[in-house]
């Protein structure tokens, strides 16, 4: 169905950065993570954490180096009173080192790298170099756990040896550069750098390192000062890694909306609400069939073709993906009042056509590799679901789900297996169709499953 063709992007390091001022490095290289060229190789760096030990609390040498003048007090009060307080990292990390340096730090740059749990994203960086309104958010897939940039980093001692602190002075007597990342440092006029381990839920899941261009480097009595910090630094990023882990999970098992809702506290079963929205179901055609005959890994790999071509047209177009069910997706458009609605079948239907031209893409890149064809059907209606949590409350504990029900997700569904008995791709119900005009013409009128009157069914011209 047209010309059209869809290619996955594979590349996923890519930098979202936030607003900042006008001299921000907008044209430097992304910074390597922070190397150890004599250090062993390793299969898997990310799925085998270093043992949990016992967690370090802030000791009472540590507070009475907090209690003198300088960045160490000011950062210990800002932390407690201010610091904790700010919900985003990108802001909390510029905030942190802003305070640091008027404190008296001399910083050039600050990163904080947090591995997360993420079915795409290995890693999470955050940069701030000195004049920055905002960190630089960065994010890493999970090739950066076998690449050079980590495997001779100082981060991974950090994660692996479970070391506290790396330091090394980049220029002088002293100097000593044996980690790839040290030398790129030095070139922008860095002279000292020091990375510390940042404990997450008891293991070093997380580092902080600094750099200055002073002439003299850190003193010892500053490293010592930021050392001491570490503790709660390493609370702050906690709890904003608990949270951000929380509404990233959410929105990528139950979308994003319904994530949303669920952390906004509508956790409790039967509870919900209904709206209008344009329901989408689609579903592969002899999936059956191809799974029987497939070897496990490669009907996975065919179900996740299927549904990114299903679904990235759809949440591009900002459609709410609420359920994979085997070879079947549902997704809503939902529509704010009744002039959204005709823009809304409209929104879906495009959808739907930009869905098939990506099968088309797909199907080539299979039938050159030998492999048979995708084929798939999908249903469309217009009408009200009922929007919230069901499923089954045992004693203390539940299971839920938060979905679309109701009388209107079940005729799109029945209008999607018609989509077989009728060999078309697409069909629809006179609801959806009426506001689309010429783009979708009658078929007939046919009885489905569980619907009393026979429904008339819209389909695309010949």
């Amino acid at each position: 169905m047209g010309d059209a063709k869809w290619r996955f992007n594979p590349n996923l390091n890519k930098v979202m950065a936030a607003p900042s001022k006008s001299n921000s490095r907008e044209n430097e290289p992304l910074p390597l993570v922070d190397s150890d060229p004599s250090r062993r190789a390793a299969n898997d760096l990310w799925t085998a954490p270093a043992p949990k030990r016992e967690r370090r609390g802030l000791q009472a040498a540590d507070i009475a180096s907090l209690v003198g003048a300088g960045f160490q007090n000011r950062g210990f009060r800002w932390l407690l009173e201010e610091g904790r307080r700010i919900s985003e990292l990108v802001e909390f990390v510029a905030a942190m080192s802003r305070e640091l340096t008027e404190g008296g730090l001399p910083l050039q740059r600050v990163y904080v790298a947090q591995r997360t749990l993420h079915p795409q994203m290995a890693a999470l960086g955050y940069l701030w170099n000195r004049g920055d309104a905002v960190a630089q958010r960065i994010e890493r897939d999970y090739a950066l756990t076998q690449s050079a940039a980590y495997l001779m980093s100082p981060m991974r001692r950090i994660y692996e040896n479970g070391e506290k602190l790396i330091r090394r002075r980049l220029v002088g007597p002293e100097a000593q550069i044996d980690f790839p990342v040290l030398q790129e440092l030095r070139d922008t006029g860095a002279t000292d750098y020091a990375i510390f381990a940042l404990e997450l839920d008891g293991a070093p899941r997380a580092s902080l390192s600094i750099t200055t261009d002073g002439p003299d480097g850190f003193t010892d009595a500053q490293i010592h000062g930021m050392e001491a910090l570490m503790p709660l630094i390493a609370m702050v990023v906690e709890a904003r890694e608990w949270h951000r882990l929380a509404e990233s999970l959410l929105e990528v098992y139950l979308g994003a909306d319904a994530g949303r809702q669920v952390l906004s506290g509508r956790i409790r079963r039967g509870e919900g609400t209904t709206l209008a929205a344009a329901i989408w179901f689609c579903d592969l055609r002899d999936f059956t069939v191809l799974s029987n005959q497939l070897p496990r890994d490669e009907v996975i790999a065919l179900l996740n073709d299927y549904f990114d071509a299903m679904a990235r047209p759809v949440h591009a177009r900002g459609g709410e993906i609420l359920k994979f069910v085997g070879d079947a997706m549902l997704a809503i458009f939902p529509m704010k009042d009744d002039l959204d609605r005709d823009s809304k079948c409209h929104v879906a239907l495009q959808a739907a056509y930009e869905a098939f031209d990506a099968l088309d893409g797909l199907n080539e890149i299979r039938a050159s590799a030998g492999k048979p064809p995708i084929r798939a059907g999908i249903g469309l209606h217009a009408g009200s679901v009922s929007y919230g949590n069901i499923g089954a409350a045992i004693g203390n504990s539940a299971r839920l789900d938060f979905t679309a029900i109701g009388p209107a997700v079940n005729l799109a569904s029945r209008i999607q297996d018609m989509c077989k008995v009728l060999n078309r791709p697409l069909l629809a119900s006179k609801q959806f169709a009426s506001p689309c005009g010429s783009m979708l013409v009658p078929l007939g009128h046919y009885e489905l499953k569980g619907f009393p009157e026979k429904q008339q069914i819209y389909g695309l011209p010949e």
